[in-house]
């Protein structure tokens, strides 16, 4: 297993978000979903200007096992999306925490981190999942 970073922030459903200094989150897959997932071979991104809520799906990857919804960890309207993804889908599984970025949130509600796992409780998870 990779090295889990220590400035993101995870959900249970394994999304990372990273938040950046300008206000807004970057968000992700992690390791451990992109490794159960399998070769990723497609990815659905949200648009530009659509809004991400908390919890809902706002991504899909599909792998040779099987399609996933991506959950947004985080509330706020969708700034960018990783246009790379749809030609080399496979970045998720070689860097899931660097280049396989997803898309970038302009958070509205900075208290939704608070319900987030830090980097420790999130590989307990990992731990509990695989025990």
């Amino acid at each position: 297993m990779k090295e889990i970073p220590g400035d993101l922030s995870f959900l249970k459903s394994h999304e990372w978000v990273r938040v950046e200094d300008d206000g807004t989150a970057t968000i992700g897959i992690s390791d451990h979903a992109q490794g159960l997932l399998g070769d990723l071979v497609y990815v659905e991104l949200p648009n530009v200007g659509d809004m991400a809520k908390v919890g809902t799906a706002a991504a899909v990857v599909e792998s040779v096992k099987a399609a996933s919804d991506v959950y947004a960890p985080v509330s706020g309207e969708i700034v960018a999306v990783n246009e790379d993804l749809a030609d080399k889908p496979e970045t998720i599984n070689e860097d899931p925490y660097g280049e396989g970025w997803m898309f970038v949130v302009k958070l509205s509600d900075r208290d939704e981190l608070k319900d987030l796992l830090d980097p420790d409780a999130y590989a307990e998870l990992i731990e509990s999942e695989e025990g």
